[in-house]
């Protein structure tokens, strides 16, 4: 049977049955992270009503003992979903190569529903069956019964309940959905309609009631029980060969007892092999087992790392970001990083612990891969923040760590290297230059980007302007776009004598249109860094601020319109995009990122970092020949906050 589209699928699912029966159970009545408080009430009560009673002996540890089991269960999955997107972005041992995309992150962002949802059935058994409260810590006897029964009725009614879900009747209207993920990711795993979800808790209950009704059920069985479960679906999602073969020479049954990574992920390209839940005895007992599954093991085993022809060199930025990576949360990931989320302040203990892990670890890591025009695409990022920059004292540190990135990139015959947000200023490294200068035979070459980002903010000014305000910071940056704007005819005008003094030697011929201003009368602002907050509020009703600088400027006023950072949109045929650029909408790049991927196009056999500026009108066509469009204009706050912040 061929395959679903997405939206077909999609489209059939809702016909019939109610939406509710299918869809996620919570998603649908409580939005993003407040669906958590369904579990407080059940929380609240297991913690008081084992602290309050003062017979010790009548305590429940069990129902206690749920709730750390559901955060060890979140941080479980979370581990597999970290590995598993490093690992594919690196290449050793990926199974598919197709992308990811937007749809198929939003489609499975909801994947701890199911934790939520087996929560409050654990804490409903051990409030309605005497049988499931008190449970000893261990009992050998009760383990052996779980192992047991799930090797035989759990697996053998899985495997036929999964060929069924597979007849296109079931199929179009429930398990599409699942098989919607070509690339399956470890949360792919529970991405069910709740109809499934009801079933396979069934399944799975099997073993642990028979253990409670038996009386030799432990906290410890159970535990493990579903830990074992959450590790094998994540497993069998992950997209990366693991398993070594050795295991199967010293113990040849073993492949009839666990399935691999690529034994599942042909369930997913094929449909009609291994239906198998985690061990794939019945597939070979009843003949659908996939026959190039030990093919695909093996080549699976012996792929390299990838060899990318562009690396993008990005850092971190603020101590939260790291969950906004893609190798952090894949929802947050998904969407521009949007700083003081109210569940942030409860992780504090994880972010910090986060930074002394980043700060030991102390080496440039690979967070995401594309794919473009035949080019493989790499994003690596530095383990330093944002706030790092600043200090004098850590640029020793920072150039070191950036200067071994480009050597890495030399050694491995990386064609063009970009810097990224503050990888590249003129106090670090010159722009860039400093690692030139350095290594004077690199054949990698080095881009900061800036030439687009002047081409970038003098194409955003409105048309019909006649003059500007730039504040701000100077730079590289700023000094282009005054020279190019005054060289358009249009007036510049600056605040402060030095900022007038430095640009007045740089725009040469056309001087009459640089001025030394007093008055913020300016419907468009050009801003970089240092923008006061006083001063956008003495900007008029209505104002433009376009930002030049890596950062953007902080949002003050509601009665005007901020541009985002320069960046260009990526076209469609640029792969594997599936999580958003800092604080950049879905699928914007930033010029330095687009300029050493258009570098790479054209050809282009010098470096553009130091005091280098191309021809920003020959950068901007090229880009555009190539595919990459600005960013939609926005007209409202509104629409600058979503998309910007």
């Amino acid at each position: 049977m061929g395959t679903l589209t997405e939206g077909a699928a999609g489209e059939r699912s809702r016909c019939g049955w109610t939406v509710g029966i299918r869809r996620s159970w919570v998603a649908e009545s409580l939005a993003g992270s407040y669906r958590y408080l369904t579990l407080v009430p059940w929380v609240v009560h297991s913690i008081y009503s084992y602290f309050t009673l003062k017979d010790e002996r009548k305590r429940d540890f069990t129902n206690l003992a749920i709730f750390p089991l559901l955060l060890w269960r979140m941080l479980h999955n979370q581990i597999w979903i970290s590995l598993s997107r490093y690992r594919t972005t690196k290449g050793n041992n990926r199974i598919v190569d197709k992308s990811i995309e937007f749809h198929q992150v939003d489609r499975e962002r909801n994947w701890d529903d199911q934790i939520l949802f087996n929560g409050i059935i654990l804490y409903l058994v051990n409030l309605t069956m005497p049988q499931a409260s008190q449970l000893p810590m261990w009992r050998t006897n009760g383990i052996i019964l779980i192992i047991l029964l799930h090797m035989g009725p759990v697996e053998f009614l899985y495997y036929w309940f999964h060929r069924a879900l597979h007849h296109h009747y079931l199929y179009s209207r429930y398990h599409s959905h699942h098989h919607s993920s070509i690339v399956t990711e470890p949360i792919t795993s529970v991405i069910h309609p709740f109809a499934e979800h009801i079933v396979y808790f069934l399944l799975f209950a099997i073993p642990l009631l028979t253990s409670v009704f038996t009386d030799t059920g432990s906290i410890i069985a159970i535990a493990g029980y579903i830990t074992y479960i959450d590790f094998m679906n994540n497993m069998g999602h992950c997209n990366f060969e693991l398993i070594p073969k050795t295991l199967f020479s010293i113990f040849p049954p073993l492949k009839y007892l666990v399935y691999t990574p690529s034994f599942h992920s042909l369930h997913h390209t094929q449909f009609r092999t291994n239906y198998s839940l985690f061990m794939p005895i019945y597939d070979y007992v009843y003949g659908t087992m996939d026959k190039t599954s030990e093919k695909l093991y093996e080549r699976s085993l012996q792929r390299q790392e990838d060899s990318p022809n562009v690396v993008h060199l990005t850092h971190l930025t603020t101590p939260d970001s790291i969950y906004h990576l893609r190798l952090g949360f894949a929802s947050l990931a998904s969407h521009p990083h949007t700083p003081n989320k109210w569940y942030m302040w409860a992780m504090w203990p994880l972010t910090c612990w986060s930074t002394v892990v980043t700060w030991i670890y102390g080496r440039t890591f690979v967070i995401e891969r594309n794919h473009f025009k035949k080019l493989n695409l790499q994003t690596w990022a530095i383990p330093k923040y944002a706030i790092q920059y600043y200090f004098s004292w850590q640029r020793e540190s920072i150039n070191k760590l950036i200067e071994e990135a480009i050597l890495d990139a030399e050694e491995r015959g990386i064609r063009v290297l970009s810097l990224g947000l503050l990888n590249q200023g003129e106090t670090l490294n010159k722009w860039g230059g400093l690692y030139v200068q350095r290594n004077p035979k690199l054949k990698t070459k080095v881009v900061d980007g800036s030439s687009l980002a002047v081409a970038i903010v003098v194409n955003s000014i409105p048309k019909g302007t006649t003059q500007v305000l730039l504040t701000g910071r100077l730079s590289k940056v700023a000094s282009s776009i005054a020279f190019a704007l005054c060289h358009q005819g249009i007036k510049v005008a600056v605040l402060r004598e030095a900022e007038y003094a430095k640009l007045y030697t740089r725009v040469n011929q056309s001087k009459n249109n640089l001025e030394l201003s007093k008055s913020y009368a300016y419907k468009t602002w050009i801003v970089g860094e240092g923008m006061r907050d006083k001063e956008q509020m003495r900007a008029p009703k209505g104002t433009v601020f376009i930002p030049f600088s890596e950062f953007p400027p902080k949002k003050v006023r509601k009665d005007c319109t901020y541009h985002t950072t320069p960046a260009m949109m990526a076209p469609v045929s640029l792969e594997n995009v599936d999580s958003c650029e800092n604080w950049l909408p879905r699928r914007a790049m930033s010029a330095g990122r687009v300029a050493g991927i258009v570098h790479v196009l054209e050809e282009w056999k010098v470096h553009e970092c130091g005091h280098i500026v191309f021809d920003i009108e020959k950068v901007w066509q090229a880009s555009l020949r190539h595919g990459f469009h600005p960013l939609p204009i926005p007209t409202t706050t509104t629409t600058t906050t979503t998309t910007t912040t």
